[in-house]
């Protein structure tokens, strides 16, 4: 069955080291997706953030995480209820995997303000190539005011996922770009996906972003559209642009286009953001 994971992999243009592992990375992602699917997890759950992205809406870098959501609140539920199916699935396809517990600290070199004590995130590698590994991870008491839609992948085979709605991911985008916390260095992939987002005209899902913003404390119940763009126009003048561009530079092919890239760049971006 290893013929699968290979016909995978074979859609990608390879040509490097990096190339390779982005590749793996993503490819491990659907496979993680059809495991999931198998067991039910999206009766219950939806997927959202810069990989759901990427796979589903094409977004044009790679991204290394897989962000869940339940739909609803429900500090019982677990992920490794699904373990079992997951390594079962990657055996299926030729591969033996490892699953174990990323444990949260406020220690490590990038710090998140959204490592909250109900998430659980874990790591799948191979069992052979652990450098080439995922981070899952799962909110079990989410914001809510998000709406889902059903997306389609055909590999390893058919199969139903369901995701956060674009405006949604939106909303969930800003408010990591807006909030989160890094020691040493930016993550550009925030940046990137906004870009990406206003280029293809999507709307902003702002009753999403109020709820997650006012979940994590960083505004009141009141927090109004105007106070968003202020916000965003301050994150913007303050960050530099230049450690922006490093991070996101492994994540694309085509690095030209970052030439642009400046603060002025941003605050027009900014400004063309359509609120849904």
């Amino acid at each position: 069955m290893s013929v699968i994971f290979d016909q995978m992999l074979s859609r990608y243009e390879i040509k490097t080291t990096e190339d390779r592992r982005n590749a793996l990375h993503e490819v491990m992602q659907q496979v993680t997706l059809s495991a999931l699917y198998r067991a039910g997890f999206f009766d219950k759950a939806a997927f959202y953030g810069g990989t759901c992205l990427r796979i589903f809406h094409g977004l044009p870098r790679f991204s290394e995480d897989m962000d869940f959501s339940l739909l609803k609140r429900d500090d019982n539920f677990t992920l490794q209820d699904y373990f079992d199916i997951i390594i079962a699935e990657f055996y299926a396809l030729g591969r033996t995997i490892t699953i174990s517990k990323k444990e949260k600290t406020n220690n490590s070199q990038i710090e998140s303000t959204f490592l909250k004590d109900n998430s659980e995130i874990y790591n799948i590698a191979f069992q052979t190539e652990r450098s080439v590994k995922i981070k899952i991870e799962l909110d079990t008491n989410p914001p809510l005011g998000f709406d889902t839609e059903q997306k389609l992948l055909m590999l390893p085979f058919s199969f139903m996922t369901r995701c956060f709605t674009i405006p949604d991911l939106f909303a969930g985008k800003m408010h990591a770009f807006l909030f989160r916390n890094w020691k040493n260095r930016v993550k550009g992939r925030d940046w990137y996906d906004l870009e990406w987002y206003v280029r293809n005209n999507h709307q902003l899902g702002f009753n999403h972003l109020k709820e997650r913003c006012v979940q994590s404390a960083h505004v009141t119940a009141d927090f109004s559209q105007q106070e968003f763009k202020q916000l965003l126009y301050k994150r913007i003048i303050e960050t530099n642009i230049e450690r922006v561009k490093d991070d996101v530079r492994p994540f694309i092919k085509d690095t030209e286009f970052l030439k642009i890239w400046s603060t002025d760049y941003f605050l027009q971006i900014a400004d063309a953001i359509q609120l849904q």
